[in-house]
């Protein structure tokens, strides 16, 4: 209600403003400003008494009105302010003002991210509305029993490292994480940066799939003891042929001993599969906070996250332990995109993606038999998807990481290529063929993703380098070895 008396103010100022502009320019030209000026007004008015994303999206001076509007609460742009403190929101760059509309207070205070700041009606403001909208979009694209979230400018990993140290001050005694294995660096360092120690259990391989090992996990329970273990940090999105991990069977375990369990949610929120996973892990057991990357989801710049869960406490706990203020340019970039895109707009970005999906997994499928390959079958991982490179592991070791190479000096980003017996050191834990996720899967492969934004061209161009490349690299390998012989593929189920 407060902020619809303040705009109701706001309003009547714009009114008087526009009466007296009748003594200059012709009233009926002037009606018919002030009338396109209210229909900006009004979907600046249904955001502040909603505080959800609008179903259609804004035009840029909507938008940029808004920005604007904002900008002037915040008293580093007052007229006439006189600033004698260390921290008066000066900027000498005028283009530095510009690419951040002059919001430049941040968000937060020093003992709390969520704070609202004395200085910075309008950046405060512009925060508790991004995370309201923001919260809406989780809703929307799954989890409905969602009650609270904030956007914090860390990406991921160190938004996971926040979560962790949280945790610390509930379970004092504890020392261990039980992590599921992912072979992705900033989840595994993120544990290991907030003082634990990873209990890394290895996946199970089902047919292609490497699923969870839910009796390895009950096993460790049992050995270390619940009261000294930290969380299960278990992960939704993940590259094939790792599939997201048994969320449901997993949150029962941590209600069933009372253990935390953090999600690692990085690019998710695409997912309507993802997404699921997690709202059935809070329904039928425990899910104490689930985090996921802006620029994955949402296609903003890099170094953000967002912090969400079922207990609303907990997550203000969270961002009560952030210090100091913190930088607003994430959650400016993540609500102008959500303005642009309404929600009618996101949901039509997930469709084009689980499209996408199919036409990826059906092009590489094709590609795949052309060479002797196949596409393993990963259908519970909803985003990557992964094609053997036996026959190039035949040919040579070198022909896979070789293959890399060349699809990157062909500008195929994104697409990994996954040699075996890889070992990798990470905190002083050995990694055992890694980034295949696993110490010996069967065969390497070539990863590809269908992630939110992408369209028809990156396939299709994308299958095109690939051909060219394999056949590259075969004819390289007859002309210098001759024919390769024989060879088998990775097993089916």
């Amino acid at each position: 209600m407060c902020r619809y008396r303040k705009y109701k103010a706001y309003k009547e100022m714009n009114s008087e403003n526009f009466t007296l502009s009748e003594r200059i320019v012709s009233p009926s030209y002037i009606r018919q400003g002030s009338q396109a000026r209210r229909s900006h007004e009004q979907l600046i008015r249904q955001l502040l008494e909603q505080g959800k994303c609008p179903e259609e999206g804004w035009s840029e001076s909507t938008i940029e009105l808004f920005l604007n509007e904002l900008a002037v609460m915040d008293s580093n742009n007052f007229l006439g302010n006189c600033g004698v403190g260390e921290r008066e929101g000066r900027v000498m760059s005028g283009l530095v003002a510009r690419r951040h509309y002059r919001l430049i207070h941040g968000i937060g205070r020093s003992g709390d991210i969520a704070a609202v700041q004395p200085k910075a009606a309008g950046s405060s403001l512009l925060n508790k509305l991004t995370n309201s909208v923001v919260l809406d979009i989780l809703k929307l694209s799954g989890v409905r029993s969602v009650t609270s979230c904030f956007v914090v400018p860390m990406a991921t990993g160190m938004s996971l490292t926040l979560c962790f140290l949280t945790l610390r001050h509930r379970r004092p005694k504890a020392r261990y994480i039980i992590w599921p294995r992912i072979d992705q660096k900033s989840c595994f360092k993120a544990m290991i940066t907030a003082g634990f120690e990873p209990v890394v259990v290895e996946n199970i391989l089902e047919g292609d799939e490497l699923r969870t090992d839910l009796e390895a996990v009950e096993h460790k329970i049992e050995e270390l003891g619940a009261d000294n273990i930290l969380c299960i940090h278990s992960t939704t999105s993940c590259f094939a042929p790792r599939v997201p991990d048994r969320l449901e069977e997993l949150a029962t375990v941590c209600a069933k001993h009372n253990i935390p369990h953090i999600v690692n949610n990085a690019y998710g929120v695409q997912s309507s599969k993802c997404m699921h996973l997690i709202q059935q892990g809070a329904r039928v057991g425990r899910i104490d906070a689930f985090v996921q990357s802006l620029d994955k989801n949402f296609m903003v710049p890099v170094g953000g996250a967002i912090i969400a869960g079922f207990d609303e406490s907990f997550i203000q706990e969270i961002s009560k332990m952030y210090p100091g203020r913190a930088s607003a340019s994430p959650s400016l970039d993540i609500l102008i995109t959500l303005l642009t895109l309404g929600s009618s707009g996101y949901k039509r970005l997930l469709a084009e993606r689980k499209e996408i999906y199919s036409y990826l997994a059906q092009e590489l499928k094709t590609l795949a038999l052309a060479h002797g390959e196949r596409l393993l079958h990963t259908q519970h991982n909803p985003i990557s998807l992964a094609m053997s490179l036996e026959g190039l592991q035949v040919e040579s070791d070198k022909a896979v990481t070789q293959l890399g190479s060349m699809l990157f000096t062909r500008q195929v980003s994104g697409a990994r290529v996954i040699p075996l017996g890889k070992e990798q050191t990470i905190g002083g834990h050995t990694f055992r063929g890694f980034m295949s996720h696993s110490e010996s899967y069967p065969c390497p492969y070539l990863n590809a993703a269908a992630a939110v934004g992408i369209a028809h061209e990156d396939v299709t161009l994308c299958i095109k380098r690939l051909d060219k490349c394999l056949k590259a690299l075969k004819k390289e390998n007859s002309s210098t070895r001759g024919n390769p012989p024989e060879h088998q593929t990775c097993k089916e189920d």
